[in-house]
């Protein structure tokens, strides 16, 4: 079992498996983009399942894959099928545009990887392309329905920005009526690949729920899990839910239960800090998990209280892309 020097049980790791992506989110990257890895630079597939299993054996009992956009690296469904069939391993999810996901959602029901969440950031196709500086709307959408129609469970992470899509609040929780989905409401993070430090967030989680009870009454808490980074509701009579990530507020540091590993290796143990740990020179040179578990167990040990002591010495400017989210 991996503890913290906070006392917090680490159980969840969130596996970068690429920093490239096929869409160019405002939130995410500047619109030029950004200079991505090499191949040499990332992790192998070999690599990246010995580090993966290492930290199954250590106590990880969650793996979510994120990117970039997982699925714009080839190889995605064989390491999948390998990591499935890791012994310990409870749960695989994905974060993911769905711009990809269609042809691989036989395969993936198949795994038992049911668990999908895509990033969907307005219901109006304008709107979506704007923000994302791409026109996949409608391939985005048809994907989200069909992972419906084959009995995923959907949750639609919508980043909430002043004057782009604040208009879509309402629209979401009217599509979590009609579809048995779960919406959830971040705020804005500004890691973008510009950013100099955390300035005043207009749209915080008090406003984005402030606009969801003018307009609906009984709304009900859910219990949230150990660990969890959002507060969640239900509408009455409604087929899912609604939830808000106070991203930036950073409300739930004090049961954070995760860590990040990049695709070129490097673990951070907390989401607001540039410090990192390399783990590929130490796998590369020699690939076995005695060699690295040490280094993971010694990282556990020394993080962050939460995300307002990792600013207080850090000068975020890294992508969203390139820590996963």
């Amino acid at each position: 079992m991996l503890i913290d020097n906070h006392g917090r049980v680490i159980n969840y790791l969130r596996l970068s498996v690429t920093d490239n992506c096929n869409m160019r989110c405002q939130y995410c990257m500047p619109a030029e983009g950004i200079a991505f890895s090499t191949s040499k630079e990332l992790l192998t597939w070999d690599e990246m399942f010995l580090l993966a299993s290492t930290f199954v054996e250590l106590g990880i009992k969650k793996i979510r894959i994120t990117g970039g956009e997982p699925f714009v690296r080839k190889g995605l469904m064989e390491f999948l099928h390998k990591l499935a069939a890791v012994e310990g391993l409870e749960d695989i999810s994905i974060t993911t545009n769905a711009t990809l996901i269609g042809e691989h959602i036989a395969a993936l029901k198949k795994l038992n990887i049911l668990n999908i969440n895509v990033s969907m950031d307005s219901l109006d196709k304008e709107r979506f392309n704007t923000i994302t500086r791409r026109d996949y709307f409608d391939v985005v959408l048809n994907n989200v329905h069909r992972l419906l129609q084959n009995g995923f469970n959907v949750k639609i992470n919508c980043v909430i920005m002043g004057g782009q899509n604040t208009d879509d609040i309402i629209p979401f929780i009217n599509f979590a009526n009609d579809y048995k989905v779960d919406v959830r409401f971040l705020e804005e993070m500004p890691f973008n690949g510009h950013s100099t430090g955390f300035d005043n967030l207009e749209w915080d989680y008090k406003k984005i729920m402030g606009v969801i009870q003018s307009r609906f009454d009984a709304i009900h808490p859910i219990p949230s899990v150990v660990g969890s980074t959002s507060e969640n509701y239900i509408i009455d009579n409604r087929k899912g839910s609604f939830g808000i990530i106070p991203s930036f507020s950073r409300t739930f540091c004090g049961t954070c239960n995760r860590v990040r590993l990049s695709a070129k290796g490097e673990l951070q143990t907390c989401l607001y800090t540039n410090e990192s740990i390399s783990l590929k020179k130490v796998v590369t040179e020699n690939m076995n998990a005695q060699t690295v578990k040490p280094l993971i167990i010694k990282a556990i040990a020394s993080r962050f209280k939460d995300g307002f002591e990792a600013e207080e010495k850090t000068i975020f400017k890294k992508s969203m892309s390139l820590i996963g989210g």
